[in-house]
């Protein structure tokens, strides 16, 4: 078991959330005066490369903060979190105003949602500092979900940022903290309206050479969260009925990087860390499921660093897949 090196992870992403170029984000113009540098348009989260990495980065340094607040890694995340303000969240919020709806739908939201999550179950000062300043933009991005969900006719089942199913997983992580019942209902009525019916899912066309999230996976691990143990073991076998036979096979592979300096392709270290994330999630409920998690584990945890296509983001996806691991194992341990 690799247990999570808290330290080693909060100083990759404290390595690059300020840093502002290189940088990839869209910007939708209606004349040349609209254009605005990363650092105006995205003054809270311009680092990271991307919007979406630099807040998922933000992300791991509170569960570091959280898990192991006396390293000495704390303190610069506790500055950093002293410096979010009034001014910086109005400027994102105009932002994603100025963009349109489908701006950083849904990953951005999911992960943005996410981070407010972590920040208001903390008791750390400056994260409930951090909180308190950020609640607006959360705010608008659960609305912007709310009224999105329900005109979405079709669950989108892709291995990149428009995934249905992890966006659902992250959103829920919000409304259980702030145990917001009508977002809770909507994201469960939403799920099962489109993933509760699937069954002898064939992961045909999975892995893609772009993917760092499996669809399939990402619907299981959905579905275990927001069923029953007995409901979802009824799911899982309907769902995955030759899984204990190492079925579907182009799931229990890890999958082979060839180039780590082009952004999409470096996505498959993301691919194998989101799946060994799952994989030990739903190895609570098939414990035979755990080398599974552990190989796709291993296959990636030792390039987090390789190239910055992969190191302004790979880390938080570790952290996920390492977290789950430890819970699984203490798990284990306890029954």
């Amino acid at each position: 078991m690799h247990a999570p090196d808290y330290a080693a992870l909060a100083r990759i992403a404290l390595g690059h959330i300020t840093k502002v170029y290189p940088h990839s984000g869209p910007q939708r113009l209606t004349s040349a005066s609209d254009w605005l540098p990363p650092e105006q348009a995205h003054p809270l989260f311009c680092g990271s490369y991307d919007w979406h990495s630099c807040v998922h980065s933000h992300w791991l340094l509170i569960r570091v903060l959280t898990s192991a607040p006396q390293l000495a890694e704390a303190e610069a995340i506790r500055r950093r979190l002293q410096q979010f303000n009034d001014a910086d969240v109005a400027a994102e919020i105009a932002t994603f105003e100025r963009q349109g709806a489908g701006f950083e739908r849904p990953y951005g939201w999911a992960w943005l949602l996410k981070l407010q999550a972590e920040l208001l179950s903390s008791n750390e000062p400056a994260a409930r500092h951090a909180a308190q300043t950020l609640q607006p933009l959360a705010d608008r991005l659960r609305q912007r979900l709310t009224d999105y969900l329900p005109r979405l006719p079709y669950p989108i089942r892709s291995g990149q940022h428009n995934n249905t199913a992890f966006a659902l997983l992250l959103v829920l992580d919000y409304a259980s903290t702030t145990q917001d019942q009508p977002l809770t209902e909507l994201l469960r009525q939403r799920s099962l309206e489109w993933f509760a019916n699937d069954v002898a899912c064939p992961a045909w066309g999975e892995p893609g050479g772009e993917d760092f999230l499996s669809p399939s996976l990402q619907q299981a691990v959905l579905m275990q969260r927001i069923m029953t143990p007995e409901a979802f073991g009824a799911w899982l076998a309907a769902f995955f009925p030759h899984l204990a036979n190492g079925q579907p096979a182009a799931l229990r592979q890890p999958v082979s990087v060839h180039e780590r300096s082009d952004g999409k392709l470096a996505h498959l270290d993301g691919l194998n860390l989101s799946r060994a994330w799952c994989w030990f999630l739903l190895a609570q409920s098939a414990p035979y499921l755990q080398a599974t998690a552990e190989a796709h584990l291993q296959a990636a945890l030792n390039h987090l660093q390789d190239d910055y296509m992969g190191s302004h983001w790979l880390a938080s996806f570790a952290l996920l897949a390492l977290e789950a691991q430890r819970s699984l194992v203490s798990r284990n341990r306890s029954m």
